[in-house]
């Protein structure tokens, strides 16, 4: 069994805060100050270049790519660290596309980050000659498989209601309409158990620092299925992707496996923090983690129904379509949100008329998520929101 309690006590959490906003950006795991500071002082500091040997920076996108691996039900050497997130869905698009040619359909669904719409759609620009994003809503995903699509690019939990895809299904619908895979897990890893290999999932990738704590603007990382490493080709070819990135030849020759899907210079630092963070993750049980999610999202459903009956639940009831987050609609969500914060619950909003609350196990508690019902309650009973300090919209919401 995990020790939840343990898990928290590892992570730097203010005073007098609820903190419910970790799928979008996870706390500070307090061994992460002493990890980064050893990195800075002892390797860069002391190691200056020599740290790229000494203390194995080259190999950090691959040893710390494993140990996500775990978390996301991953074959070993399968993931590599670096770059942002829609980097790594550029990347996969176009090795997914460049090998299912000549299909040049890309479908995704309209509860899609519009990030990951954006890569494919400038994509398609680039490519021309025909290649289109097809857009459907969420549910429809499954009968819109067809075989004119060339991939499927999906995020597995919507960033905005929580509703979770079924992985397993689409994936197999695909491969029998003769489509590859593309998985966003950005709020999936470390939300829940993920199984990639299981799934038979072609490609993934994903952000580390909403439920994995890497800190603001941590390495993404990516996935390619063994049976692909050699075949996908990608289009962002970097010399840190190189066969031998110091010999310096002019042309570019693709490195084995996913190594290949390597960019640009890692984030040391930044990794730094993430393997603070992964060293708490080793102590967790990926099945007692969803276990107490959905217990911790049940409660604050129910809670939240029952005192609030103003806020319309946009996260689904059935545990196999939820993710880690629950979600409410009311035309006033961002003052709501807005009166939380002044109160001390920090979650957030997303347009249009979503307030959103992220639930993670590591150190979130019970007797926070009934804190937050009462206080959210207070608001809505009292109309506390209806404010003009409330309803000024910040540059980040």
């Amino acid at each position: 069994m995990t020790d939840f309690a343990a898990t928290r006590a590892q992570f730097h959490l203010p005073a007098g805060l609820i903190y419910l906003d970790g799928n979008s950006l996870g706390p500070l795991p307090r061994a992460a100050v002493a990890r980064v500071a050893k990195t800075v002082q002892d390797e860069w500091g002391d190691m200056l270049i020599t740290g790229w040997n000494r203390a194995g920076w080259m190999d950090k996108p691959m040893s710390v790519g494993n140990r996500i691996a775990r978390l996301i039900g991953a074959e070993p050497n399968s993931v590599a660290m670096g770059d942002t997130l829609s980097i790594k869905v550029y990347q996969a698009l176009a090795s997914a596309l460049e090998m299912n040619a000549p299909r040049k359909v890309i479908l995704s669904d309209s509860g899609n980050f519009p990030s990951d719409l954006y890569m494919a759609q400038g994509l398609c620009r680039t490519l021309g000659e025909g290649y289109t994003l097809r857009i459907v809503a969420p549910e429809e995903v499954m009968d819109a498989i067809d075989d004119t699509v060339a991939v499927t690019l999906i995020t597995e939990v919507d960033y905005r209601t929580g509703r979770k895809h079924d992985m397993a299904a689409i994936t197999k619908r695909a491969h029998e309409k003769g489509a590859l895979t593309i998985w966003d897990l950005a709020h999936s890893a470390g939300a829940f158990p993920v199984e990639l290999a299981r799934a038979g999932a072609d490609f993934a990738c994903g952000c580390t620092y909403k439920y994995l704590n890497s800190g603001p603007g941590g390495p993404a990382f990516i996935y390619v299925a063994p049976r692909h490493q050699d075949r996908a080709r990608p289009a962002l070819a970097g010399w840190q992707g190189h066969d031998a990135p110091f010999a310096f030849d002019l042309d570019y020759r693709p490195a084995t496996g996913v190594e290949r899907m390597r960019v640009g210079t890692p984030p040391i630092l930044q990794l730094a923090a993430l393997e603070a963070s992964l060293d708490i993750w080793d102590s967790v049980d990926m099945a007692a983690l969803r276990a107490r999610s959905l217990a911790l999202t049940d409660q604050f459903i129910a809670g939240v129904e029952a005192a609030c009956p103003t806020l319309t639940l946009a996260t689904p009831r059935d545990h196999a379509m939820r993710g880690s987050q629950v979600s409410f609609r009311h035309p006033e969500g961002y003052a709501i949100m807005q009166a939380l914060i002044s109160k001390g619950v920090i979650g957030d909003f997303r347009a249009p008329d979503i307030i959103r609350f992220g639930f993670t196990p590591l150190y979130t508690t019970h007797d926070e998520v009934a804190q937050a019902v009462a206080i959210l309650a207070e608001i809505m009973a009292k109309s506390l929101w209806d404010t003009p300090e409330f309803k000024t919209r910040k540059k980040v919401t």
